[in-house]
């Protein structure tokens, strides 16, 4: 595309039966007051021309930021970043209607290119019909469990696991995808952002950097990136993006940079990362699979003190940890840690099951300070051909209602390798009746997952506690399969149990409240009338079938 220097290049993109997504992109050559206009909640991205080549930008540009001054007077640091050449880029999302000011700062003042820039942003009203536009980004308000828009609206996280989607599907394959995911009540993507065990490369042949003491970024390979980071939030869907995985034992760790990096370049990485998509709807896996507590816990509270310590960043904040883990206490003071994440790992067995429901998350959550807490990676669907659907539902269910409600994260083992006919999984390991990515879109579990953010949402989830103490008896104890998960609100006014195969459930109830109650069929997306009895301070019923449902009791 052939730009003028001297004139404003505003670019529309509008994409077939998504809402037009507004995008203004300039270059500098010198100041310049005029105005640009950008929709709230939208990106923004300035180009600049440095006025001169640098061996290596990473190292070499100690700070290329922009200072915007919202229409208020509040004050956004915005870190620029390198694209190849001598080409520099800024992109910020506003989040306030009205005229922004902003100048740049380079550390190398003498670059008339990148420093002294003043120029102006003119934030207008937006046309879009998805949530990330009209409710604006997602926020963790202070003291509470789950997170919400910026105007206050809670957000269910209900993601689902690409991680190779974005570094090795076609356009054609990742707008499929996606729109199949939006249309079933996804609303979070979690991928990789770099080459990591699972993938050595992107489709392209590139790797995100080279090198280790001295690394050296590749733009084209975030070129190739861009696009498809684009298209998520094109679709109102919100990127997870993993910035440095972590795994330190197995095969394929030599290409986990989180574990093989140095502190300095792996904090250089993720900050060039954070640098060049924080103008998205975006929340930052800073590690994935990694372990963060003990032997590599200083290393990785480095980091993200590194990375996000200054509280400018864009964006929220969590850590993805390998199987059977949690950070427990050791990142209580950890400012920049917005959301504790957990892996429960691929098993259905009783180990498994049992540290999902009554393991540290369950036991620890109220005696830690207030932050969501997500199972980022339950039972991946077709991750054992011994494994179905109801072990998949059975896993997010019970994570769901195990600690306060804040969302899920579903996984599919095509899906996540983007696996296609005749491949075979990368350090991971394989059997015949491995699904490809496409064949995996409609698993039965990957429909039942959306199901469950849908249901969730029909009511004031962000309210609902565990509650255990509810429950007269346990059939978990006798049989792990059998556990009943308890949810209420602290009013009492809406009590739900997770029923995993029929039984009869008794409740407390020494508030004598009269309840009406409704069956939810996980499977079918149904409701059906529950018959309660009230008695002797106790509520009983039945479930009505073979199989797993939520029992839904509102007070009268």
């Amino acid at each position: 595309m052939l730009i003028n220097k001297s004139k404003l290049i505003t670019a529309i993109v509008r994409i077939a039966s998504i809402p037009i997504v507004l995008m203004s992109v300039f270059l500098h050559t010198q100041n310049s007051n005029a105005a640009v206009q950008v929709g709230i909640w939208q990106r923004f991205e300035a180009s600049f021309i440095s006025s001169k080549a640098y061996e290596n930008s990473l190292y070499d540009v100690k700070k290329f930021e922009t200072i915007f001054t919202s229409p208020t007077g509040r004050v956004k640091k915005i870190n620029g970043f390198w694209d190849g050449g001598q080409v520099w880029k800024i992109r910020f999302c506003p989040d306030e209607r009205g005229t922004w000011t902003y100048e740049t700062e380079c550390s190398d003042e003498k670059n008339t290119g990148l420093h002294g820039i003043n120029g102006t942003v003119e934030c207008v009203s937006n046309n879009s019909k998805l949530d990330i536009y009209t409710k604006g980004g997602i926020i963790r308000p202070e003291g509470t469990y789950h997170l919400t828009h910026a105007d206050g609206t809670p957000f269910f996280w209900a993601a689902c696991t690409a991680w190779n989607g974005a570094l090795k599907s076609t356009e054609k394959e990742w707008d499929t995808y996606l729109e199949h995911r939006a249309s079933h009540g996804y609303n979070v993507i979690q991928f990789t952002t770099t080459q990591w065990r699972g993938c050595a490369a992107n489709s392209l042949g590139q790797v995100a950097f080279e090198g280790s003491e001295r690394i050296r970024i590749n733009p084209e390979f975030f070129q190739h990136l861009d696009g498809k980071i684009n298209r998520i939030n094109d679709y109102g869907l919100v990127a997870a993006p993993v910035l440095l995985w972590a795994l330190p034992f197995g095969e394929g760790r030599e290409l986990s940079p989180g574990y093989y990096l140095p502190d300095k370049e792996a904090i250089l990485l993720a900050k060039y990362l954070v640098a060049r998509y924080g103008g998205h709807h975006i929340v930052w896996i800073l590690g994935g699979d990694g372990r963060y507590v003990e032997e590599f816990e200083q290393r990785w509270k480095n980091i993200g003190r590194g990375v996000f310590g200054d509280k400018e960043h864009p964006g929220l904040v969590t850590l993805h940890p390998h199987g059977l883990s949690w950070i427990g206490d050791a990142y209580i003071g950890e400012d920049w840690l917005d959301i504790i994440a957990y892996q429960s790992s691929h098993s259905a067995a009783k180990g498994t099951v049992e540290w999902i429901n009554t393991g540290p998350p369950s036991q620890q959550w109220d005696i830690l300070p207030a932050r969501p807490i997500i199972n980022m990676e339950p039972l991946y669907e077709n991750i054992d051909p011994k494994l179905t659907d109801n072990d998949v539902r059975h896993a997010c269910y019970w994570s769901v209602f195990a600690t306060p409600v804040a969302g899920i994260t579903y996984g599919a083992n095509g899906i996540w390798s983007w696996l296609r006919e005749g491949e075979t999984l990368l350090n991971h390991r394989h059997f015949p009746e491995i699904r490809t990515w496409d064949k995996s879109l409609d698993f039965p579990g990957t429909i039942q997952v959306g199901y469950l953010a849908g249901f969730m949402r029909k009511y004031e989830w962000w309210r609902f506690r565990p509650a255990p103490e509810l429950l007269v008896n346990q059939p978990g104890k006798e049989n792990y399969q059998n556990f009943i998960s308890v949810l209420k609100t602290d009013t009492n006014d809406i009590i739900m149990a997770y029923v995993p195969v029929r039984s009869k459930v008794s409740l407390f109830n020494t508030l004598e409240n009269r309840y009406t109650g409704q069956w939810f069929n996980p499977v079918t997306n149904t409701f059906s009338a529950a018959s309660i009895d009230h008695k002797n301070g106790l509520i009983e019923t039945l479930s009505p079938a073979d199989g797993d449902y939520v029992l839904v009791l509102e007070k009268q």
